[in-house]
């Protein structure tokens, strides 16, 4: 079959890998459909370090299962599925709490030794614990499944991690795709202003679009002041990180309320994210976040999605076949493109 392999820096390319295929009696091979390309996955990307071996690319996707082990029980060939961005088993102590991306037996697709999201098929370890089957004769839009992936439960969680409530004011830091689908997050939890940090006009069109109440162009100290003076000088009741950088977390730390929170789902990229817990501690902020368990929140978005209720898909604004997936990386790098679909 085909697949995506990074070799080295901005050097991906498609060739022929061995065939996804059962390994264990819990597995399922997932035909893909659409997969897509992550920010995190332009963190490799951009990597300039010597690359000791290739790696396969993607961890998002959606596709229909073509084979099950023998003890997979919930999930049936022919079954259309939503793959969360890791492997989770379901039962262990922290799946059950919720934290499916801490399993003890989990893993992130396109990890060294598994299949990734820009392949053909997908090896699925522990399938009942880790696919959400979509309703047969359900109707959304391939894009709005494929958000669920990642980007949309992890605006998602980072909304949750910033404690939005109904009424609430909140400032989003990133105009990304997991930035834009926050704004969803936080207007589906009630919010009744949101901030959008963004200065890109096809972003903060989307913003809009999405709910977004104001816009806010500024950086740095300009841009909390920004935010201070739209909200009297108190700043924002929630604020959502969806920038792993030093500054961008000093700015979400800056706009946040005295008493306020700040969820992160930025993954962190250069080892100084600027926290300043003597702030914290005098003005009462809370900070939480990390990476999401995706897996935990697909079946309550899943269910809005299909009712019509939830439409992320706009976030996708361009569609590559398999054979073009270096200019989807090439697009997102650049900022020309938001998130870029593979479309099989």
């Amino acid at each position: 079959m085909r697949a995506s392999l990074i070799h080295g820096h901005q050097d991906v390319r498609v060739e022929e890998v061995p065939d996804a295929r059962l390994r264990y009696s819990t597995d399922a091979v997932v035909r893909v459909t659409h997969a897509c390309i992550c920010g995190s996955d332009l963190l490799g990307y951009r990597n300039t370090a010597p690359r000791p071996r290739s790696q396969r690319t993607g961890h998002e996707f959606i596709g229909v299962v073509e084979w099950v082990g023998s003890d997979v029980a919930h999930v049936r060939p022919g079954d259309r599925v939503v793959a969360p961005f890791t492997w989770s088993d379901g039962v262990c102590a922290h799946c059950v709490a919720g934290v499916h991306t801490s399993c003890v037996r989990g893993g992130f697709f396109g990890q060294p030794g598994s299949d990734g999201a820009h392949g053909e098929a997908v090896r699925v370890p522990f399938a009942d614990g880790t696919l959400v089957v979509v309703p047969k004769g359900a109707d959304a839009p391939a894009g709005a499944l494929l958000t669920l992936s990642d980007v949309m439960g992890t605006g998602h969680h980072a909304a949750l991690c910033a404690a939005v409530r109904p009424g609430a004011t909140v400032a989003v830091v990133g105009d990304g795709a997991v930035g834009l689908c926050a704004v969803l997050a936080a207007r589906r939890l009630g919010a009744g202003r949101v901030i959008m940090m963004s200065r890109h006009p096809e972003r903060s069109a989307l913003a809009t679009r999405f709910g977004a109440t104001d816009l806010v162009v500024e950086r740095g100290p300009a841009a909390i002041e920004a935010v201070r003076e739209l909200t009297r000088g108190l700043g924002a009741d929630s604020v959502i990180g969806a920038v792993g950088s030093g500054e961008a977390m000093h700015t979400a730390l800056g706009i946040a309320r005295d008493g306020g929170a700040v969820g992160f789902v930025g993954v962190p990229k250069d080892g100084n994210e600027g926290v300043d817990f003597r702030q914290m501690f005098r003005r009462n902020v809370a900070l939480r976040g990390g990476v999401a368990p995706v897996r935990a929140y697909l079946p309550e978005l899943l269910a809005d999605v299909l009712a019509g209720r939830l439409d992320p898909s706009p976030v996708f604004d361009l569609t590559v076949g398999l054979d073009q997936v270096a200019e989807g990386f090439r697009a997102m790098d650049e900022r020309r493109a938001v998130k870029s679909m593979i479309a099989f």
